[in-house]
């Protein structure tokens, strides 16, 4: 397996991966990460300082899935959130979602104090994932959320 940076080249067949796992949990609907305009070129989203994202291949260069990390509130919160992280069906339960995780965590670290993220409590693996991963879950999401639909958050201190 091997972890990269977005680079241009990748952003259709994240998009595709990200649109299928949603399409699969239901997830394809407004308040939700379907509906947000960066979708079709997260290189460029996520081209800006205290934010990243990574794509996950196999050996033979197929890309598995992904995850990134952006600001989330005011930056004297200093909170960022976990975004679009999906993985192709074959991937989940392998390992790769937690290099994923551990890769964004370590940047998140030089930025940021605490890790917010919003998921489904459909999603049951994820969120299962998320806890046991440190990640606390809230009762209601942080201010400032465009993911209106989203009913399980979470928070980790960094």
């Amino acid at each position: 397996m091997n972890i990269r940076i977005i680079q241009d080249e990748h952003n259709s067949t994240i998009e595709a991966i990200i649109r299928n796992c949603l399409i699969e949990f239901g997830g394809n609907r407004a308040g939700l990460a379907w509906e947000d305009e960066s979708l079709s070129h997260l290189s460029d989203y996520y081209s800006q300082e205290g934010r990243e994202y990574w794509v996950a291949f196999d050996a033979d260069g197929k890309m598995l899935g992904g995850c990134g990390i952006a600001e989330f509130g005011s930056p004297s919160e200093r909170i960022c959130e976990l975004q679009k992280m999906y993985l192709l069906p074959e991937a989940r339960g392998t390992g790769i979602a937690a290099n994923l995780l551990e890769t964004a965590l370590r940047f998140a670290t030089q930025f940021y104090k605490a890790c917010y993220l919003e998921t489904l409590q459909n999603m049951q693996a994820a969120n299962r994932f998320y806890e046991k991963y440190g990640f606390e879950k809230l009762k209601a999401p942080l201010a400032g959320s465009d993911h209106f639909a989203c009913d399980a958050w979470y928070i980790r201190e960094l």
